[in-house]
């Protein structure tokens, strides 16, 4: 469970940053708070903290659904591609958001396979009664 834990703090941590990096580019592009638009390359920032808090909800229960079901190295891997993901979408994104497919598919994929493995697990449970 301690890998399940793990996964899940660093998970957050990297959103809490993207939201600092967020907060950043706030100030560097003269965007006033309640404001979300206004500065095309803010507005990149921002949709990729949107976009991974939208995928965030996903993987963390995914994650917690999975952890009881799967062995530990699989939860270190697919919580692992997830993370790499987040990054590759964010610098992606920012830098042409076109381009943001691959890391876009690399956080969804390890989110949606933990959810399944959940729900194949807890459906094996009820069966094996």
């Amino acid at each position: 469970m301690a890998w399940v834990e793990i996964m899940t703090a660093l998970a957050l941590i990297q959103f809490a940053v993207f939201a600092a990096l967020v907060g950043k580019a706030r100030a560097t592009y003269g965007i006033k708070a309640p404001a979300v638009s206004g500065n095309e390359m803010f507005e990149r920032y921002y949709r990729v903290q949107m976009n991974t808090l939208e995928v965030l909800v996903l993987f963390v229960p995914g994650l917690w659904l999975a952890a009881g079901h799967l062995d530990d190295h699989w939860i270190v891997l697919l919580g692992a591609v997830y993370l790499i993901g987040r990054v590759v979408y964010f610098r992606a994104y920012v830098a042409d958001p076109a381009k943001r497919g691959p890391g876009f598919s690399m956080s969804l994929v390890p989110s949606t396979i933990l959810i399944v493995a959940g729900l194949v697990g807890a459906v094996r449970e009820l069966l094996a009664g």
